[in-house]
């Protein structure tokens, strides 16, 4: 679009050169009108519906975020609760979101613009993919906020502010504490833990740039439970330290003493198994190139579990847990889990299942209802004269090679020199969202130079991109897999162009098209296989990108417009049927179950009408009787008004299927494959499904 060209006067005159030239710049200026309104037009379609895990009826699913936000650390000040995370070589970095239910957050602010420690930082002859800023431990003491964070081969970092919309302020210690967690204890003292396993502690210099001579420590043998990640507490006088170890099975464990130095007694689970029933997806088999991909597997359990968070109490007596989910190719998601106290124990999950989070429950009790909140607007016109705060570089940007203004209404990336889109300069970015999302964006790449190439890549390790070439042969239109090392390119149909990909994080499959009047899309190139790594250890993010493959500057590149469409941004895929008769079926058995003769019976699926509890929960009746559960699982029928025994929180997993949970026994519904029993049991869903928790339902019972 350029517009400047599509507001000059002509003057028309018949014959010769002067008329053709006339009637070219009158053709050029239609063109140029056309590509604007389809420029207005992209824009005026952005779609702004996002993932949000409040369902409006006093319950959510997990994730609270279907987008990476990984390491998270939680806490309370005042009214609000906040919460920052890793965020590794994207700038800026280290966002910090605050919350009053902590399911609903808002975005405040990014505690460091850029983290600029040496030439890999710029990518200049080298990369940080996979280091930068993680496992950040967030903390409060005297009106001031602090984010303690390792960085790989550097000190441990420390950003401060006293208001938490910034300014923050950067400063280095003079150690490296792998994964730490700073306690500030009530005599004045400040203490931080550190390290896998063995754990160590050690009191703090009053700057907080050093440890004290003399105190540092070791707390654990190496095989006594402990991981990493810690989180360190004091509640009611103990000192508390929960960690993830991820040695046999992924888990949380905690310790806790009477004296900061210990001794430690150890619980090695306080949350252990919980993955939603997720198959673990495809993985790089050794270390790549050539890339190799291992295929799901379904048989592996526990290797996605909930893992690396903390604890927060809220001003009504609740405790709430905040954690992670190694989700795949999307990336670790953040999860909240209800906390049960037992034995002096923080454990994730309810009484009759403990160490197991539901995947939807009630929200936590406010003194005031909040309204739904999502932290990010995902959609960008790049009409304002700032990024949305969604928005990171890929590693540090080079200022003044890119622009919202040189052309008002357009995000405008200069190229700069580049092996590759894995090294190229300035490529903008941000997190892929789950289950499934469509990026779309549109290019002008008229002004491309040859060498240069722009377009939307999908940045993982192995990645993949759809975009424009320039070459001394013109615009090529093109698509690369780096799994397979392989270009597809054909002619391109026009120097402005609408670029998509649509991903699907259940399959990890993306497939890339194109088109010239954003209505009909056209495909190219095989689909791509997105996979879960640790090169970069982050999910996948859609990338905006231009560089130039000849080591030299070249043109640059406009974008108009980017829309991210979402088919599914609420945590029930497929609303709650209340007030309809529905037949369950549960998918691994293919049985179902009914009443006959006033007895539940397993096989044929009968028709239960599902009756409203409230806050995602329901009832199933037959007649006059309601569907039962005792503490033990065992399921009956029941005559009478339902109580807690006849309630089920009703739960999709993550794929879609269904699973009922009993309020009575807090374990799930299951019709047992081997045995055709009914009972409700399961801790839940196993991701081979050969528990029998996973139904399928269908209305008015047929």
């Amino acid at each position: 679009m350029m517009q400047h060209s599509a507001t000059r006067k002509y003057t028309v005159k018949r014959g010769g050169l002067q008329a053709g030239a006339t009637l070219l710049a009158w053709g050029m200026m239609f063109a140029l009108s056309a590509t604007y309104a389809a420029a207005q037009t992209a824009k005026s379609a952005l779609s702004t519906q996002t993932w949000t895990a409040d369902n409006g009826d006093g319950s959510y699913t997990n994730p609270i975020f279907y987008d990476e936000f990984s390491d998270p650390d939680v806490i309370k000040v005042g009214d609000w609760f906040y919460l920052t995370g890793t965020t590794m070589h994207a700038m800026p970095g280290l966002p910090v979101l605050r919350s009053k239910d902590l399911v609903n957050w808002e975005f405040l602010s990014y505690a460091v613009d850029k983290l600029d420690l040496g030439p890999e930082y710029r990518l200049e002859g080298g990369t940080i993919y996979g280091r930068g800023i993680w496992a950040p431990s967030l903390r409060y003491h005297n009106g001031t906020f602090y984010i303690f964070s390792n960085v790989n081969g550097r000190m441990t970092q420390i950003f401060t502010a006293t208001d938490p919309r910034g300014p923050w302020t950067h400063r280095e210690m003079k150690r490296s504490l792998h994964d730490l967690s700073v306690l500030f204890d009530d005599d004045g003292k400040v203490y931080a833990v550190w390290d896998y396993q063995d754990m160590h502690i050690a009191q703090l210099n009053p700057d907080l740039t050093d440890i004290v001579p003399g105190t540092e420590k070791v707390l654990f043998a190496k095989d006594a439970g402990m991981g990493e990640g810690a989180h360190f507490y004091k509640l009611d006088g103990k000192y508390y330290i929960l960690s993830a170890n991820y040695a046999g099975q992924m888990r949380m464990s905690a310790a806790r003493a009477d004296s900061v130095f210990g001794p430690y007694e150890v619980n090695r689970s306080i949350s252990q198994g919980e993955d939603f029933g997720l198959v673990r997806g495809y993985r790089l088999n050794g270390k790549p190139p050539p890339f190799v991909l291992s295929p799901p597997d379904p048989s592996v359990r526990e290797s996605l579990s909930l893992h690396q968070g903390g604890i927060v109490q809220t001003d009504q007596g609740e405790w709430w847990g905040m954690s992670m989910l190694d989700a795949n190719s999307i990336g670790r998601l953040v999860n909240l889990s209800p906390i049960t106290w037992k034995d002096g124990w923080p454990y994730f999950g309810l009484p009759g299942n403990l160490g197991r989070t539901p995947r939807s429950w009630q929200k936590p009790k406010t003194a005031m209802p909040q309204p739904v909140a999502v932290p990010f607007e995902r959609s960008d016109s790049f009409d304002a004269t700032t990024l949305k705060p969604l928005w990171q570089w890929n590693h540090v940007p080079v200022d003044g090679q890119w622009s919202l203004t040189e052309r008002p209404g357009a995000l405008r990336l200069h190229a700069l020199p580049a092996k590759s889109f894995w090294e190229a300069p300035n490529s903008l970015t941000q997190r892929a969202v789950g289950p499934e999302s469509q990026p779309t964006v549109t290019l002008d790449a008229a002004n491309l130079k040859d060498g240069d190439v722009a377009g939307l890549a999908l940045l993982n390790y192995p990645y993949a991109w759809i975009g424009l070439e320039k070459s001394a042969e013109g615009l090529a239109l093109s698509f690369y897999d780096q799994t397979k090392d392989k270009h597809v390119r054909v002619k391109a149909p026009a120097s402005y162009i609408y670029l998509r990909a649509d991903c699907d994080f259940m399959t990890e499959t993306a497939r890339f098209s194109y088109s010239v009047d954003g209505k009909t899309y056209v495909p190219l190139g095989d689909p791509f296989i997105m996979a879960f790594q640790l090169t970069t250890f982050q999910g996948v993010r859609y990338a905006l990108f231009n560089y130039n493959g000849t080591d030299k500057p070249g043109g640059y590149a406009d974008f108009d417009a980017f829309n991210l469409y979402q088919a599914h941004p609420h945590g029930t895929m497929t609303p709650v049927p209340y007030a309809k008769k529905i037949a369950l079926t549960s998918l691994k058995s293919g049985k179902g179950f009914s009443v006959v003769g006033g007895q539940l019976k397993v096989g044929a699926p009968g028709g239960f009408d599902v009756i409203n509890r409230q806050t995602g929960r329901v009832a199933l009746r037959a007649g006059d009787q309601f569907v039962s559960v005792d503490k033990a699982g065992r399921v009956t029928l029941k005559n009478g008004a339902p109580g807690t025994n006849e309630t089920f929180q009703w739960i999709e997993t993550l794929t879609g299927e269904l699973t009922l949970m009993s309020l009575a026994s807090d374990r799930f519904l299951r019709i047992d494959p081997t045995t055709l029993s009914l009972t409700a049991d399961s801790p839940g869903p196993l991701p081979d499904g050969s528990d029998g928790v996973r139904f399928s339902w269908r209305a008015d019972g047929r």
